[in-house]
């Protein structure tokens, strides 16, 4: 998806220690629907996918197997990611260096994948999202965060796609961002959304999957601002006060 539309009006919610969950494969669009339900509802975006695609950058540049869990282990215990709100997406910063205009390489994308398989990772990066949502008053995406994360979320939203359009979708974004004019073709980024797919969805450890009490968001045949104004919709719903119940 492209940028998020600006809301005409914020509505700040009645409740600002609210955690709001969304959850949804690769390329679904869920950091645009994150950063604007931040930004529509007064929260704090915290960008899940993000903090592995980080932490998959340090292990391209250390030169650690993206298939050996102990050094990946190993590797997690001298790191340090911290996200910084700011206009338009946070800026993520990895041992104290900003690396955000490094995330989105198609080599990053895919490493943050196979390192997240390991319970290890996953381990120690719920805690790192725990930590840093404790105090709530945030919007969270990933995979496994209305699941895993923050299963008692006040609202879970699962955003799904067909892969074809994620993939489409995903090929638009890397084009636009992609300085070196090496963007891989849209059929090549379909495949690897598929295989994503494969390996988020079975593995062992915290595999996607929508919560049971998730609210399902397919955007397959929808615009941004259907979308958008979709998921508002949702988290009024959850967050609206239950009308007193009348006595008989």
């Amino acid at each position: 998806m492209s940028p998020a539309v600006p809301s005409t009006q914020d509505h700040a919610v009645p409740d600002s220690k609210i955690i709001i969950a969304i959850d949804g494969p690769a390329g679904a669009g869920k950091s645009t629907v994150a950063r604007h339900l931040a930004r529509h509802f007064g929260l704090l975006n915290l960008e899940t996918g993000a903090m592995y695609r980080a932490f998959a950058l340090k292990a391209l540049r250390a030169g650690v197997s993206l298939d050996e869990s102990f050094a990946l282990e190993a590797l997690a215990a001298k790191t340090t990611i911290h996200l910084v709100p700011a206009a338009g997406e946070n800026r993520v910063f990895l041992d104290g260096q900003d690396v955000t205009g490094e995330l989105r390489n198609p080599a990053v994308t895919d490493a943050a994948s196979r390192v997240s398989v390991f319970p290890p990772v996953r381990a120690w990066m719920v805690r790192l999202q725990q930590q840093m949502a404790s105090s709530g008053g945030v919007v969270m995406e990933g995979r496994d965060i209305g699941t895993v994360v923050f299963p008692h979320a006040d609202v879970k939203i699962f955003l799904d796609a067909a892969p074809e359009v994620r993939g489409l979708r995903r090929f638009e974004q890397l084009g636009a961002q992609s300085a070196s004019g090496s963007a891989q073709q849209p059929e090549e980024v379909i495949r690897d959304l598929r295989e994503r797919d494969l390996r988020d969805r079975n593995r062992v450890d915290s595999p996607l999957k929508p919560a049971p009490d998730a609210v399902p968001l397919d955007s397959t045949k929808m615009t941004l601002e259907e979308v958008l104004r979709a998921a508002e919709a949702i988290v009024e719903r959850r967050l609206a006060p239950r009308p007193e119940s009348r006595p008989a």
